[in-house]
């Protein structure tokens, strides 16, 4: 298994990838340097984060930590995806519709994908629980 095979991921980097290119094609040069930037890095740590944690995984709690990040970042993206919208450097409301709402169901999966591993986290731990003893 690799991160490569996770829904997650696979998602993120359409996502980063789209990003990237709606920054070099739509947006008004000056942008570039400026929000452009900032809504590139952010998206491409959306996956990097998944890849590290995904590193961890070993160690729950830091690979909920870096799935943590992720989501974050996410929503750091979308904020970015708003403020180039609302202030009318990404005028095609179509692909900020497309992005956002692709940005949105990344969230919500990163939501859903740390607490799947919460719970298989929960029933480890009390699986490997020695056997309560009996007093009689």
């Amino acid at each position: 298994m690799s991160y490569k095979n996770l829904e997650i991921w696979v998602r993120s980097k359409e996502v980063s990838i789209a990003i990237h290119k709606m920054t070099l094609t739509e947006l008004p040069k000056f942008e570039m340097y400026e929000e452009g930037s900032q809504i590139r890095r952010s998206a491409k740590s959306i996956r990097s984060n998944i890849v590290e944690g995904y590193g961890r995984r070993r160690y729950v709690m830091e690979y909920i930590r870096f799935l943590t990040f992720s989501i974050a970042s996410n929503d750091e993206t979308i904020d970015h995806l708003e403020t180039l919208f609302e202030t009318g450097s990404l005028k095609d409301k179509t692909l900020y519709d497309v992005l956002h709402a692709q940005l949105e169901i990344l969230g919500k999966k990163l939501n859903l994908f740390i607490q799947a591993i919460e719970r298989n986290s929960q029933k480890q731990a009390s699986s490997n629980q020695p056997p309560a003893a009996s007093h009689q």
